[in-house]
């Protein structure tokens, strides 16, 4: 017999694809230049911490937390840098329960390139939020996620909550 092939048309992923060349810069170091912060989708910008959207999210909403200084791990963080850094992982949660209302919440750190990390150099909280029935057969025939809202307009949604 003739298999038919099924294809699942994703452009957005060739922006993943496409990063895998890595830019020299990390993305998570803020620098000087605050002009382009809408295009790093960077929500908030504290003096030790940071929010910004995953471009490559996992579920609408999906948020990375981290400190503004470039460090590896939680032992290199001073204790006010550790304070506000839970702190600010704590008001994303608040604000993503107000304006998304999900269900619950998969909040963690990878730690290292074997847990996960696709940024070693710069630690990060993620925060996922997380609906009843989110993962479908989707995800679980092809590792394929539907992300129902278009980035920018949860970027439009959560931006004015930060400040």
């Amino acid at each position: 017999g003739v298999s038919c092939m099924k294809v699942l048309w994703a452009p957005w992923r060739m922006g993943y694809i496409l990063s895998e060349q890595k830019e020299p810069n990390c993305i998570f170091c803020p620098g000087r230049d605050r002009e382009k912060d809408g295009e790093r989708l960077i929500l908030c910008l504290g003096e030790r911490t940071l929010v910004m959207m995953n471009r490559f999210p996992y579920n609408n909403g999906h948020l990375l937390v981290a400190p503004v200084r470039h460090v590896s791990g939680l032992e290199m963080l001073n204790q006010k840098e550790t304070l506000d850094l839970l702190l600010m992982v704590r008001k994303s949660i608040e604000i993503l329960k107000r304006k998304m209302c999900p269900d619950g919440f998969n909040v963690g750190l990878n730690l290292g390139h074997v847990a996960g990390a696709g940024v070693e150099e710069h630690m990060h909280f993620h925060i996922v939020p997380r609906w009843k029935g989110d993962t479908n057969y989707m995800t679980v025939i092809d590792d394929v996620r539907v992300i129902p809202e278009h980035i920018q307009e949860t970027y439009r949604k959560l931006c004015p909550e930060f400040v």
